[in-house]
């Protein structure tokens, strides 16, 4: 996890919630762990007619203006992940904020 580009903190959880592993600037983060796992859970529920209970996501982005988290499902974990957002300069080179 440590080796995502712009990688700035991230998570990685039980279903239930429960952090097996942290870093960064969620360090065992507590609170954005049970606001990720409020938001999963409100998901699933959005629209069972257009969402079938067997689709569930596969990644779900939150944008801020300098920040974005990242939210994945893989083998009964939930990783998460919040990266900078690079903004280019004048001169096209990428640059964080």
């Amino acid at each position: 996890m440590e080796k995502i580009p712009d990688q700035i903190g991230y998570l990685v959880l039980t279903e239930d919630g429960a952090v097996l592993e942290s870093g960064g600037e969620l360090e065992n983060d507590e609170r954005v762990a049970t606001i990720i796992t409020d938001l999963i859970t409100l998901s699933n529920k959005v629209d069972p007619v257009g969402f079938g209970p067997n689709e569930p996501f596969k990644k779900i982005s939150i944008t801020y203006d300098d920040h974005w988290f990242v939210i994945c499902l893989s083998n009964k974990k939930i990783y998460v992940v919040k990266r900078s957002i690079q903004q280019l300069t004048t001169e096209g080179s990428a640059i964080n904020v």
